[in-house]
C-alpha cells in the first residue's frame, strides 16, 4: 500500500514564485577560460576545438562551474540546473567525431547508430550527467541547509544538434538524419545518469523540436518504470515571434496540448526572443494548462557590443518579470541565455512577496510527474 505525496517543490509552488537559475553559458564566459582550460588532462588531445562545449567544464574545471552554481545559490535561485544542456551522445559527437560531409558523406541514421553505440561518447556523456548532478546536490544541500531553506537540483535536458521534425535535405523531405528511437536511446542515458547523480526533478528546456521533446519524455517514462522511481517533470518550450516553436512550429497552444498528458510539475517557456516579446504567448499558455508556469526568458536579443552578450541588464529583467508576477501568469521565475547571478537576484527581489498564479495542484499530482510515492 502507498500513499502520494505532494513534492516538496509543489508545496513551495503553492505558496510563492520560486526562482530558477540563469545562463550557465553567460556566466562561464565571464571567467575567461581558454582551450587549454576546457581540455584538462581528460581532453589533451582531442582533435577538435572544444571550448563551445561548455558542459565539458564540469569534468575539466568542476571548481569554476561550482562557483557559479554556488552564486546563482546566493542569489536567490530555488532551483539550479545542472551544466548538462547537451550531454547527450549525439550531442557530444559535434565535438568529438568527424563530419562526414566533409569527406562527401552525410550524416544519417547509420552515422548516428554508430555514435549511439561509442562508449567513449557514452562515458562522456555519462560521467558528465552524473558528476554534474553530483556537484549541484552538494552544493544545493550545504547552502540549503545554511540558509534553512531548501533547494532543488534540476536535471538539465537540453534540446540536440539534430531534428526528428524535419529533413536537412530541400531535395529530400522525408529524409531524416536520426531515428525515434536513436533520440530515445541517447536522453535514456542522460535521465539514467541524472538521476544516479542525485537530482530531484527532470527538466526538459528549451525545445525547439516537439518530437525530440516526445522522444526524451518517452525515455523518461521508460527509464522511470525501469529503475521503478520517479521524478517530477518540468516542460519548457523555446517560442518564435508568432508564438510557435521554432522547428517543429507547434503554436504555445498546441504544444501544451502534446505534452499535457505527461501532467507535468510545471511547463513553461524559456529562451526565445527576451521577455518583451514573450508576454502574450506566456499569457496564452497560462491560461490553457492546469499545472504551474515556469518563465526564464534570455536577456532579450544577443548584442556583442554589450557585457554579458545580451540586451537587457539585472534591472531590466526585473522589470520585465514582475510584471508577469503582476500578472498573475508564473509560479517559477528566472532566465535563461545572457542573466548572470547578478540578473537573478534582482529577478527575485522583484518577485519577493508577489502571489504566484493559481492552479489547481491536485491535477499535477495525479501523475507520475507531480508526485512522490512513499509507503503508507
Amino acid at each position: 500500500m502507498t500513499r502520494a505525496h505532494q513534492h516538496p517543490l509543489g508545496k513551495i509552488l503553492d505558496s510563492r514564485i520560486a526562482i530558477i537559475d540563469g545562463a550557465m553559458g553567460t556566466t562561464i564566459r565571464t571567467y575567461g577560460m581558454t582551450e587549454a582550460d576546457i581540455r584538462g588532462e581528460r581532453f589533451k588531445d582531442s582533435k577538435k576545438e572544444l571550448l563551445n562545449n561548455g558542459d565539458i567544464f564540469s569534468l575539466t574545471k568542476p571548481e569554476m562551474i561550482g562557483d557559479i552554481h554556488r552564486r546563482f545559490l546566493e542569489a536567490g535561485a530555488d532551483i539550479i540546473e545542472t551544466n548538462t544542456f547537451g550531454a547527450t551522445s549525439i550531442t557530444q559527437s559535434e565535438f568529438f567525431v568527424d563530419d562526414p560531409r566533409e569527406r562527401g558523406g552525410r550524416k544519417d541514421p547509420a552515422f548516428y547508430q554508430k555514435v549511439i553505440d561509442d562508449p567513449f561518447l557514452g562515458t562522456v556523456a555519462w560521467d558528465i550527467n552524473e558528476q554534474s548532478a553530483r556537484q549541484c546536490r552538494e552544493l544545493a544541500d550545504r547552502i540549503g541547509t545554511a540558509t534553512s531553506r531548501q533547494r532543488f537540483v534540476a536535471g538539465a535536458i537540453g534540446p540536440l544538434t539534430v531534428s526528428l521534425s524535419n529533413s536537412p535535405d530541400a531535395d529530400d523531405p522525408g529524409f531524416r538524419v536520426v531515428t525515434f528511437d536513436q533520440v530515445k536511446a541517447a536522453y535514456a542515458q542522460q535521465v539514467r545518469a541524472l538521476m544516479a547523480g542525485g537530482v530531484d526533478l527532470l527538466l526538459i528546456e528549451t525545445i525547439f523540436d516537439s518530437l525530440n521533446a516526445k522522444a526524451a519524455l518517452v525515455a523518461t517514462r521508460e527509464v522511470f518504470d525501469k529503475e521503478g522511481k520517479e521524478l517530477p517533470v518540468m516542460i519548457s518550450a523555446a517560442v518564435g515571434r508568432g508564438g510557435e516553436t521554432m522547428i517543429s512550429a507547434q503554436t504555445t497552444e498546441a504544444f501544451w496540448n502534446a505534452v499535457r498528458h505527461v501532467k507535468p510539475l510545471s511547463v513553461g517557456l524559456n529562451c526565445s526572443l527576451g521577455p518583451d516579446l514573450m508576454y502574450p504567448f506566456l499569457e496564452e499558455l497560462s491560461e490553457k494548462a492546469d499545472v504551474a508556469i515556469s518563465c526564464y526568458p534570455n536577456a532579450g536579443l544577443p548584442n556583442p557590443l554589450s557585457e554579458t552578450g545580451f540586451d537587457l541588464g539585472p534591472q531590466d529583467m526585473a522589470r520585465y518579470l514582475g510584471d508577469f508576477g503582476r500578472g498573475g501568469l508564473i509560479n517559477i521565475a528566472g532566465g535563461c541565455c545572457g542573466n548572470t547571478p547578478e540578473h537573478i537576484a534582482a529577478i527575485a527581489k522583484a518577485l519577493e512577496g508577489q502571489p504566484p498564479r493559481k492552479f489547481d495542484p491536485a491535477n499535477s499530482e495525479e501523475s507520475y510527474a507531480g508526485q512522490i510515492e512513499s509507503p503508507a
